[in-house]
């Protein structure tokens, strides 16, 4: 491994010395030699930045979008894999927001909030190549009044895809095709093919296929793409269409918590493909105890804890394992994805603009998992697990634009159906010596569903905009409004409930102004409320819980909200672009699955408002470039979040959790990033530094997992403008760390199997060519 390293670090000092070749590519786009590497906002009364498609290309490719974000101020980017793709474990938040309180669309289209087991919405990763990403933005406020989004609470991530204009070589044919291989029999493949002319038809057709193997346990975890774009101008008016296809299956990591990794080891993972001893844990679980078919936990009596091991006594497990939880047989997560879109941009008349676009998702997928507390029909002491989903989803939205003195107006709205299936099911393994299924693949013949129910969303949005132009000071005004309707329809019932639930906010406000103080320097602030609409589904939200729960709260459970204040500065020059920002976040109604009544009524959780969070941060990025070629990067934020209320019960006012003045879960304090960078052309590298402080994983801050250091890195040489080879390390020192936080939710207190490690050290390779 040190000589890797050291033969990749002296890659890079090579890079950097000057070029000889005579047949070297010139220095022809001034955009590669000399473009930015984060846009930040200017003119703009919040606080924005966008990534542009070059920085994400300097990354492995394949890598998820938002893991380039991750330098941005205030985001805070996990992942157990190198490349950001692990959906079990990706996690993103910013200013102390969940990523189920952030915002998230493609081409405008919502993408919901891309959770593992989304209700509304699908992946980035499933729904474009990263080769294909033009741009991505992040608003960390909550975003323009135009996104297409009911959560963006806590900020905005939209991305973009290029046009195939970008793909054209100057006439009318242009391809490309990666080829990469690196750490784990990691294998990618890319091949892009654009056809039609710069200014008229115009679109591309990619696929892309990526296969890795687990860094530890034994697995994989692949994916299918299929993208097509396509452009075409009609008149004065142009009509764009997005098709893309996306079969993604990958096999889990043992979720972990700190016990456990001090007790098993960092290397430690699920049994597969020792299918013997999971029959083994499993066996001695059921042995024990009996175990009921509910498919959750069977001692409710209190003689185990969390991880089903017991307090005092009783089972014996071989080595350091404690219980069954110490490690299931496998998991795996498998999606498949249709996404389609037509939309049509026309101007109307000198002074006005109309844009319209339509969209369909159809999802199918499951989340897998070997249980031993549910045994086989046959005798087998474990079975299969799964959390099923069938979603479709139609949509549209547009705006008109227009514009009136110094004033320019925008009006706009969106309206989506989605119908929504979940379920929980159970599937037999063969034998005692045969598991007789692949966690690969989508099981048949169930022999149990435990619930299923349908689920219809009804959304409808509008916003209204004033953007006042008064030369040296832009006044941004306006509002957004929603309706969202959720009904849920039971098949099998099991305890949860059926029924109806809405949100309605109609006037959420949005004022900000942006002053040019100099040529160079603009100060901008602004003011932004927003509220969210509830989730339909049987695994979060209000449909969570039984029927006489969701009755209790139905009709006056409030809605979370969101009041932002910003103030920042923006200083531009050709050496030096950067921005300064702090904020204030009044964070309300926050909701949180509490019991119902004492305890000795037996009744279910149910959500709850539990009180308010308040943030207060600071944020500062920079770019400095040294040189025609050189360019150093730096962000930093600092983010004090507490929680302003301990959770008390509602019925008899009996406290649950004393949090007050706690920091939020998930909340680091310091997050610095630092970036140098090189690029003449022909030559280029990357060295990425990533710091973050400790984490809590409890609400009330007893178990936390400490700070850590990454360092990536990358380095390339074009032989043309055409033919490139391009080598990128991931966690360059290999360093020990927690990855993802929250995997299996945050409890009130105590060191909970919620934890994912980070991957050690990676290296990979790939060649780009192209015409």
């Amino acid at each position: 491994m040190r000589f890797t390293i050291a033969s990749l670090l002296a890659s890079t000092i090579l890079a950097a010395t000057p070029a000889f070749a005579q047949d070297a590519a010139p220095v022809a786009d001034a955009a590669a030699a000399e473009g930015e590497i984060v846009v930040f906002g200017r003119g703009e009364t919040r606080q924005v930045q966008e990534l542009q498609a070059k920085d994400i290309l300097t990354l492995t490719p394949g890598t998820n979008a938002l893991k380039a974000i991750e330098k941005l101020p205030s985001v805070n980017f996990q992942s157990a894999d190198p490349f950001g793709n692990y959906e079990w474990s990706q996690r993103v938040t910013i200013r102390s927001f969940n990523q189920n309180q952030l915002g998230f669309t493609f081409d405008g289209i919502p993408l919901g909030d891309m959770s593992y087991g989304n209700h509304n919405g699908l992946h980035i990763t499933r729904a474009i190549s990263s080769e294909n990403i033009g741009s991505v933005r992040v608003s960390q406020g909550a975003g323009s009044l135009g996104t297409q989004s009911t959560g963006n609470l806590g900020g905005t991530v939209e991305t973009f895809s290029a046009d195939p204009a970008d793909y054209l070589s100057g006439g009318s044919l242009g391809a490309q095709g990666n080829l990469t291989y690196g750490s784990n029999e990691t294998w990618r493949a890319f091949g892009r093919l654009a056809l039609g002319t710069r200014d008229g038809i115009r679109g591309y057709v990619s696929y892309g296929y990526g296969s890795t193997d687990k860094y530890k346990g034994t697995g994989t975890q692949d994916q299918h793409m299929g993208n097509a774009k396509v452009v075409i101008p009609v008149g004065e008016a142009t009509v764009d269409g997005w098709l893309s296809y996306s079969d993604r299956r990958e096999q889990d990591y043992q979720d972990m918590s700190m016990g456990m990794i001090r007790r098993l080891g960092w290397d430690w993972d699920n049994t597969y493909p020792d299918y013997a001893r999971a029959i083994d844990y499993a066996s001695r679980l059921n042995d024990v105890d009996k175990v009921s078919n509910s498919g959750g936990s069977p001692f409710p009596d209190g003689r185990f804890d969390y991880s089903g091991a017991p307090v005092a006594g009783g089972q014996v497990y071989p080595g350091n394992v404690t219980s069954a939880d110490d490690a299931y047989y496998d998991a795996a997560g498998l999606r498949k994805d249709w996404l389609g879109a037509v939309g049509v941009s026309t101007p109307i008349g000198e002074k006005a603009s109309a844009k319209l676009k339509v969209y369909y998702h159809n999802n199918e997928g499951m989340g897998l998992w070997a249980t031993p507390y549910t045994p086989s029909p046959n005798g087998v002491p474990m079975s299969v697990r799964t959390t099923e989903y069938q979603m479709d989803r139609i949509g549209a939205f547009g705006s008109v634009d227009f514009a009136l003195g110094i004033q320019n107006f925008s009006v706009g709205a969106w309206y989506e159906n989605n119908k929504f299936n979940q379920a929980r099911r159970f599937y037999a393994f063969a034998s005692r010596t045969e598991p007789g299924l692949s966690f690969r693949d989508y099981p048949k013949n169930p022999f149990a569903t435990q619930w299923e129910f349908d689920f219809t969303t009804d959304t409808l949005q509008y916003y209204v905009q004033d953007k006042i132009d008064l030369g040296m000071v832009t006044i941004n005004l306006g509002w957004k409004g929603f309706k969202v309707d959720n009904k849920a329809e039971s098949i099998v019932s099991s305890t949860f409930p059926e029924g109806k639930i809405k949100v309605e906010d109609w006037f959420q406000p949005h004022a900000g102004f942006a002053v040019e103080l100099t040529p160079e320097m603009e100060v901008f602030g602004g003011f932004t409320q927003v509220t969210r609409a509830f989730a339909s589904a049987t695994t979060t939200g209000p449909f969570s819980t039984s029927q006489a729960g969701f009755d209790a709260i139905k009709d006056d459970l409030k809605p979370e909200a969101s009041d932002t204040y910003e103030l920042g500065l923006r200083y531009n020059t050709p050496r030096f672009n950067g921005v300064l920002g702090a904020y204030l976040v009044n964070f309300r109604n926050r909701l949180l699955a509490v019991q119902v009544g004492s305890p000795i009524q037996g009744l279910a959780s149910a959500l709850q408002n539990v009180g308010g969070v308040r943030s207060v941060g600071v944020e500062a990025a920079g770019t400095l470039k040294i040189g025609r070629a050189f360019s150093l990067y730096g962000s930093y934020s600092y983010t004090d979040a507490t929680y302003r209320d301990d959770v008390l019960n509602s019925s008899d006012g009996t406290l649950v959790a004393a949090i007050k003045d706690k920091t939020v879960v998930d909340s680091p304090k310091h997050m610095a990033r630092g970036e140098l960078n090189y690029d003449d052309g022909q030559r280029f590298f990357r060295v990425g530094v990533n710091y973050m402080s400790r984490r809590y994983y409890s609400y009330t801050n007893d178990v936390s997992v400490p700070g850590r250091v990454l360092v990536d890195a990358s380095v390339g040489y074009r032989f043309t403008d055409k033919i490139e080879v391009q080598l990128n390390a991931t966690n360059l020192f290999d360093k020990r760390y927690v990855g993802t936080i929250g995997s299996g939710g945050f409890g009130n207190s105590g060191d909970a199997q919620t934890l994912l490690v980070g991957a050690p050290q990676q290296f990979f390779a790939t060649l780009k060519a192209g015409f």
